[in-house]
């Protein structure tokens, strides 16, 4: 019993942290997001990869800012237990067995006592794994952070490739009575001729902040839910084709199966953070941007 006094009082002493990586910025966050919001209206629309980047710092540095808030509480209440097994002191075991008491009450209070440390041991681990946890969180962050700035600091670089790109096609504003621009008419005629939609195809957007809402983007129904099967192949014919195709249509990005194809990053394919939902994720259409 004197065992479970000690062991009390140590299970609610923590091993000293090693140094802990800085704190992610949300401040820092803003500011590159402003800078990439400039970017896109500069290059005259969403830089896929900018955005992509910009999501996942922003849920790391949220994850991260939530870990620390639940650490902070976890070890408070740590801070309590401590604090009352100091003011009350160790525990009088010596009673338990002692002449005067019951061997079934003595055998219920061991329980007890048993039952306490056993709980506290749990709680004090989960400050331990959440110490972990945060400290991975922060990291992650910071990454984030750093690979935005990079990313940032590629497109300014790049400023006259990218002026050449822009000069290149030229700027259209929508001249029709449909709202879009005649580079997207054009576009949208030639996908449907070689591509007949059966489920739709859906271009202006009114209030949209992006391409949408500009005439500049088209979204071409593949499916009416998760694309599969001949509907899958039907979707990667056309992104295939619109790659083929891209540089005499004017097209500046496309989004499909949660990837997407950036002429402005010069990458490729590349994957997408989950946005919650089939359509959401381009997992029942096509989504082409042009300039």
């Amino acid at each position: 019993m004197a065992v479970f006094a000690i062991v009390l009082t140590c299970l609610l002493v923590l091993p000293a942290p090693s140094p802990a990586a800085a704190d992610p910025s949300p401040a820092e966050l803003r500011k590159l997001t402003r800078q990439a919001a400039q970017l896109n209206e500069r290059y005259r629309g969403s830089i896929q990869s900018l955005e992509e980047i910009r999501i996942q710092a922003k849920k790391a540095v949220d994850n991260s800012g939530s870990l620390q808030r639940r650490l902070a509480r976890a070890q408070a209440d740590l801070s309590a237990l401590a604090e009352n097994a100091y003011i009350y002191g160790p525990l009088d075991t010596s009673r338990l067995f002692g002449s005067g008491v019951p061997p079934h009450q003595a055998l219920g209070h061991a329980a007890n006592l048993n039952h306490m440390v056993e709980e506290r041991a749990a709680r004090v681990a989960g400050v331990k794994k959440l110490i972990k946890d945060a400290e991975k969180a922060k990291l992650q962050a910071n990454s984030r952070i750093k690979k935005l700035q990079k990313e940032i600091k590629d497109f300014q670089n790049r400023r006259r490739e990218l002026d050449r790109l822009l000069a290149k096609y030229g700027f259209q504003q929508p001249g029709s009575s449909s709202g879009l621009t005649q580079r997207t008419i054009n576009m949208r005629a030639e996908v449907m001729q070689n591509f007949p939609m059966p489920y739709g195809v859906g271009c202006l957007r009114p209030g949209d902040p992006g391409e949408h809402g500009k005439g500049r983007a088209c979204d071409f129904m593949i499916s009416r839910g998760m694309a599969t099967g001949a509907e899958l192949a039907r979707g990667d014919d056309l992104a295939a084709w619109l790659i083929r195709n891209g540089d005499r249509l004017g097209i500046m990005y496309i989004i499909w199966k949660q990837r997407y194809y950036d002429i402005r990053s010069r990458r490729g394919w590349a994957p997408m953070s989950d946005r919650g939902g089939v359509t959401a994720n381009h997992w029942d259409h096509v989504h082409v941007s042009v300039f």
